[in-house]
């Protein structure tokens, strides 16, 4: 999974982790800086990738 995602990420695929045991794989794999965006919100993010409501992120709405 490292491999594939830090070669869509040369490529210029948007690519995204979510949770700090991801991150630190990643970092241990030594890939740590080829993924387009990182997230230490685990559970968060799986939410807002499910479409789940995200109280702190209504709020910042207009």
């Amino acid at each position: 999974m490292v491999e594939t995602l830090s070669e869509a990420t040369r490529r210029g695929a948007a690519t995204c982790l979510g949770g700090g045991d991801t991150l630190s794989a990643f970092h241990q794999a030594g890939h740590g800086a080829a993924v387009g965006f990182a997230s230490t919100g685990g559970g968060a993010s799986l939410e807002l990738l499910e479409g789940r409501a995200m109280p702190g992120l209504r709020a910042l709405l207009p």
